[in-house]
Parts: structure tokens; C-alpha cells; sequence
């Protein structure tokens, strides 16, 4: 199995926090960055014998720096995807085709946004994939109607299979909200092809399980713990909070939060 850190996109809402820094190295505990907590959980799986991190030209050597002073129990590899701007970006899924076409993978995928924050156990996710062989997304009921929006809406079966997945739906249709953590089969390359080729939107992730699930079966597997899109200030402050972190001024010399 292999993992894909997905860590290209360039964070406008967080500007000028991320205006010259990726938003996955932002640090939530003083010398701990959003990348580090997903690292620590991507160590305990045993399963995945490789990382990679797909970033952009603009933050490619912020993570070229992180990879050399960080501990890690598996392989990293930081890939460029080599645009520049919020222009030109490939999109999340088009990210997930590039590494997977760059490296010649034939195999699982662990897919995981670099801005998500989470504190439920990954091996308890891939347990799960592993009992069922099919396409696996993680959920969680959440009551606030305006993070619905941001988020994949889901419906399920009393099986755990999907029903029904809207990406960013003006009206949600259920409270069962999704985050990008997902494991694929090694199919899903296949069906990615299929899916870029046709014109399909390479952004957001969740569009392409909107149209996954659809033609083969996907599964949900509901987290308990928290899990955080840290996109906005609003949500970095919180789980700063959340974290007892003393970080909480604005460097005005460095131009991004300590």
C-alpha cells in the first residue's frame, strides 16, 4: 500500500499566513506541524511501505526542508507537481493521477489531505478496508449545517455502504459529513483514468467518489474521534485550542504564525 499526503493546494483563505508557506507545515503545537500528527498515525500502519508527499513548485522545498528533519518509520518522497499559482493547480484529484502516473504505482492507496487534523486511530480505518476490499472514506455526523457545505455529504446503507455522496451540497442532504481520508484498491487507478478523461472536475476529492460510488461499492467508515480541515483562521485557532498550544501571536517578521 502507498500514501498520498495530498499538500498542493495553496490555501488562499489562510493568507498571508500561507502566502509563502504551505499550510501543512503550519505548526499547531510549538515545533509540531499539521503534517506531523498525520505522519505519526501514517507510521503505525504497517501496510504502507512508502510516502509521498505531492506539493507545488511555490512551497516544494518548505517540504524538501521538513522531510530532512523529520523521524519516520516508512520511505517519504516530496513530489512537485510543478504549478505555480492557485491558476494553474491540477486539482486534488489531478494531483493523486500525477504521482500515481509519475511513480508507476500499481497498488492501495492511502489518500489524506495534508490540512486535516485528526485524532482518530488509522489503523482502525485500514482494519476496516481490509474487511471489505472496496473503496473506504471516512465520516462523521456533525450538526453544523455550514461545515456541511464545505464538505462531501454522505448517506449509507445498515451495511456502511454508500448511498448517496453530494460534494459541497447547497442542501445537504444528511448530517453524515466526509474527510479525506480514503483507501482505494488498486482499481481506482484504472477508474481515475476514466474519470479525468471524461472532463470530470480534478479538484476537491470528494467529486471523484461522488462518481465512484456509483459504479463500484464504496464504504463508510465512521470515525470516533475528531477530525479538523484546518482552512480558515477560525478552525486554526480552535484546534490550537484544543491542543493547548501557546501559539497564538502573529509574526510580523517571518510573515506566518510561530
Amino acid at each position: 500500500m502507498k500514501c498520498i499526503l495530498l499538500c498542493a493546494g495553496y490555501a488562499t483563505r489562510l493568507y498571508p499566513l500561507t502566502e509563502n508557506y504551505p499550510k501543512a507545515l503550519i505548526e499547531i503545537e510549538k515545533g509540531k506541524p499539521i503534517l506531523d500528527y498525520i505522519l505519526s498515525e501514517v507510521n503505525t500502519i504497517s501496510e504502507i511501505d512508502k510516502i509521498y508527499v505531492v506539493s507545488n513548485e511555490k512551497y516544494y522545498k518548505n517540504f524538501v526542508d521538513w522531510k530532512n528533519n523529520v523521524k519516520s518509520d516508512k520511505e517519504i518522497e516530496i513530489i512537485n507537481d510543478h504549478t505555480t499559482s492557485n491558476e494553474d493547480r491540477l486539482g486534488a484529484i489531478g494531483d493523486i493521477q500525477y504521482v500515481i502516473k509519475e511513480k508507476n504505482i500499481n497498488d492501495e492507496l492511502l489518500v489524506i489531505a495534508g490540512d486535516n487534523l485528526f485524532d482518530y486511530k488509522l489503523r482502525d480505518v485500514i482494519d476496516f478496508y481490509n474487511e471489505r476490499k472496496s473503496a473506504t472514506i471516512c465520516t462523521k455526523r456533525i450538526d453544523d449545517v455550514s461545515l456541511l457545505k464545505r464538505l462531501a455529504v454522505a448517506t449509507m446503507d445498515n451495511d456502511y455502504k454508500i448511498i448517496d455522496l453530494t460534494e459541497k451540497p447547497e442542501v445537504p442532504k444528511s448530517n453524515i459529513g466526509v474527510y479525506t481520508t480514503y483507501v482505494y484498491p488498486k482499481e481506482i487507478i484504472n477508474h481515475l483514468d476514466t474519470y479525468l478523461a471524461d472532463g470530470n472536475n480534478p479538484d476537491a476529492p470528494g467529486y471523484l467518489v461522488e462518481w465512484l460510488y456509483k459504479r463500484q461499492p464504496v464504504y463508510s467508515y465512521c470515525i470516533d474521534g475528531n477530525c479538523f480541515d484546518v482552512g480558515t483562521f477560525e478552525t486554526l485557532d480552535e484546534v490550537r485550542n484544543l491542543y493547548n498550544s501557546n501559539i497564538s501571536e502573529y509574526d510580523k517578521i517571518n510573515k506566518r504564525y510561530l
